[in-house]
């Protein structure tokens, strides 16, 4: 009898959906292009072309529209975060390579990964611009409508073939409920904007006044720094003082909180993906382990590859063990990363915006112009893929490290030679403890017999100054030859902790993992510093406030002057009036 979990597999082996959702993906384009065309006929430019050009035609009409602004919006910025989390599932498609929409020659796959992702961002544009578009009643039905066939075709796709090969019950399902999710709150998000948009239509509610350049918290900011500083009152947490403590004359851009939600969405698929990969090697390993149990068994455990085999199938048992065992911790430390993120970002922008640069590196205090607006580009999308490959780094480094425990402490109990394991445990830690000692027997020999006298009672530590320098010479000579050997371990330890802090640090994009001089290799940590400086020069709150004033006092200038030349036409008016009266 075949298990259960075996044969819902087999069906959904067979299964196919009506739904084929990369030929839904090419169709999706044409509603997207009609929303487009719609809401950029709303739309109006700024500023008319000349009379020559024939664009005049269109007269004010067909604006370009953006999607969202990615330096400088801070509100609605939830609702663009989900917006991004509905575009995971195609994220992950384009991260593995699996869709390819033409079929050309690998010398050009770079252009088709373009194209791909072109295809991809058009057919999610809706999203976004219906979201920040002005013209909210339309906006509203259109985006609704648009969210609304896409929540559809999705659980039409997961409803005829909820179950997978791999894991098994359910398996479409974990892959895309959160799409599903974010589908639902986009719905209900432009339900709302429908609602309201409606009511101020028709007169219920009152016009919100245009946008101020300044945002409310850089207005608080500004504030904050014109205040004299009071003595701290109340005591930090813990929380507050080690982790993170909330700053209400701060708000991160919508393009942090959008990269934010769609990392930790396509981390989640990633570990999905992963795991399904890891049940299929599994079970492709148990079948080879059971031709192995075949040959013990017909040569009746007197084989000459009978230990061989054996401790084979330990390996393949405690790899098993080890990866699945491993899987939470890699993803906790790439979850503590994504919010490291966000609090490295704060602290960074916040240095930046007090002349601080001190934290940077000597060829990152003035970057160009270019490499910082191509960089506040790249930035989103590298930081989601430094993040799911720094997944995939961490798990293997931290297998790899459970193996060696396995067989260096848990194994040698399993078999019975756990006296031979403390031995040698004891014999290596001895070993170790003798050379540190050691070193540290250097420290205190060169602190006590060959440095000078303290200057003052009150000095932390003796002068950089020799004494009894035949001795120290000695003392130098005879340690020479001994440090040789030394510095090869050292050497070793320095080359075994500079892979491990590289691995284990390879998603944290802001900071860089190389050495000193070298860091403009680092190209993820270029984007960031490049991501920084943008976000600097637009949305520093003092900069902010001061064209805010110039703004208003334009207006200002302009309302004044408007006023005296109404008053000039009445004046004039009204002395006509009496000259003809006379």
């Amino acid at each position: 009898m075949l298990s259960k979990n075996t044969r819902t597999r087999q069906l959904n082996g067979t299964c196919t959906s009506s739904v084929d959702m990369e030929l839904f993906l090419h169709y999706s384009l044409i509603p997207s292009l009609f929303i487009i065309l719609i809401l950029s006929f709303l739309q109006r430019r700024e500023h008319r072309r000349q009379r020559d050009d024939t664009s005049y035609l269109l007269g004010n009409r067909f604006g370009i529209i953006m999607p969202l602004d990615f330096v400088g919006t801070f509100s609605n910025r939830w609702s663009y975060g989900i917006a991004f989390g509905a575009t995971a599932n195609k994220v992950m498609f384009l991260f593995s390579e699996g869709y390819q929409p033409l079929q050309i020659p690998q010398w050009a796959q770079a252009f088709e990964l373009l194209i791909g992702g072109i295809e991809v961002g058009l057919s999610h544009f809706p999203f976004f611009a219906c979201l920040s578009s002005e013209f909210q009643l339309v906006s509203s039905i259109l985006g609704f409508c648009y969210s609304l066939i896409w929540f559809a075709v999705t659980v039409l796709q997961v409803s005829q073939c909820p179950h997978g090969q791999f894991v098994g019950k359910y398996e479409t399902l974990m892959f895309y409920w959160p799409s599903l999710l974010c589908l639902a709150f986009l719905l209900g998000r432009f339900l709302h904007m429908f609602v309201k948009a409606l009511r101020v239509h028709l007169g219920w509610e009152f016009q919100v006044e245009e946008k101020s350049v300044l945002e409310t918290h850089q207005a608080e900011h500004v504030k904050q720094l014109l205040r004299t500083p009071r003595p701290q009152e109340k005591k930090k947490s813990w929380f507050q003082t080690r982790i993170y403590e909330w700053d209400p004359c701060f708000q991160f851009p919508s393009r942090m909180i959008g990269t934010i939600v769609l990392a930790f969405i396509c981390l989640y698929l990633f570990i999905v993906i992963e795991f399904c990969v890891f049940v299929y090697v599994r079970d492709e390993l148990d079948v080879f382990e059971n031709k192995l149990e075949s040959y013990i068994t017909f040569t009746n455990h007197s084989g000459v590859l009978t230990p061989v085999i054996l401790q084979v199938k330990e390996l393949i048992s405690v790899t098993k063990g080890v990866w699945v065992a491993t899987i939470l911790p890699a993803s906790l430390t790439c979850v503590s990363y994504l919010f490291h993120i966000l609090v490295c970002y704060r602290k960074h922008i916040k240095r930046l915006w007090a002349g601080d640069k001190l934290f940077l590196p000597l060829k990152f205090h003035n970057p160009a112009s270019s490499a910082s607006v191509v960089a506040i580009a790249r930035y989103s999308g590298w930081q989601i893929a430094y993040v799911l490959w720094g997944y995939l780094i961490i798990h293997v480094v931290q297998s790899l490290c459970g193996m060696a425990i396995m067989y260096g402490l848990v194994l040698p109990i399993v078999h019975n030679q756990g006296l031979e394991m403390l031995q040698g445990l004891g014999i290596g830690i001895l070993t170790i403890s003798i050379v540190v000692g050691l070193m540290i027997l250097q420290m205190w020999i060169a602190a006590s017999f060959f440095l000078q006298p303290k200057l003052g009672t009150a000095d932390k530590q003796k002068p950089l100054a020799l004494n009894n320098r035949k001795a120290f010479h000695n003392f130098n000579y005879f340690l020479f030859f001994y440090n040789v050997l030394l510095g090869l371990g050292a050497c070793l330890s320095r080359l075994l902790i500079s892979c491990l802090l590289g691995t284990w640090l390879i998603a944290r994009i802001d900071r860089t993992i190389m050495q000193n001089g070298y860091e403009g290799a680092d190209m993820g940590f270029s984007a960031w510093i490049g991501m920084l400086y943008v976000d600097h020069y637009h949305t520093n709150p003092v900069l902010v406030s001061f064209c805010h004033i110039l703004i208003a006092n334009h207006k200002e200038k302009k309302l004044q002057q408007t006023t005296k030349y109404w008053c000039l036409n009445q004046s004039a008016e009204e002395h006509g009036r009496v000259k003809h009266k006379q």
